[in-house]
């Protein structure tokens, strides 16, 4: 799938905002709240979230999983399942040109996990 599609929403989900009210706001449905569980698990380990700083801050938006491995004390087969896992979780996704595998970050991923933990009316929020 190439960056500029973007995969329809989960069943049951008109937007990415119905399931991403802010907790203060309403509880999360149980469906939401697996999904979102999977993408905090995701970043809960440090490589892995250093992975998606890394690829989301790289110069265009993409990196090559060459350009991935050299920050890591870790072996080329562990950066590579520590990616597969954030792909999993629906943080990143990639493609394959020639020998090389690209990856970007989902915004849309990044902006449900932003929105369930805003503070409506907290310093810096913009009014509703």
């Amino acid at each position: 799938m190439s960056k500029q599609m973007t995969p329809p929403p989960p069943a049951g989900r008109d937007d990415g905002t119905t399931c991403c009210a802010p907790m203060v706001r309403r509880p999360l449905a149980e469906e939401a709240a697996g999904e979102l569980a999977r993408m905090f698990k995701a970043l809960a380990d440090p490589v892995r979230l250093r992975l998606l700083s890394l690829i989301a801050s790289h110069e265009g938006g993409e990196a090559c999983v060459c350009d991935l491995t050299g920050p890591f004390d870790v072996s080329q087969p562990t950066i590579s399942h520590h990616l597969k896992v954030l792909r999993e979780a629906g943080l990143v996704d990639s493609e394959r040109r020639g020998t090389w595998v690209y990856y970007w970050v989902l915004p849309d991923a990044l902006a449900r996990l932003s929105a369930l933990l805003r503070i409506p009316g907290a310093p810096g929020e913009a009014p509703e």
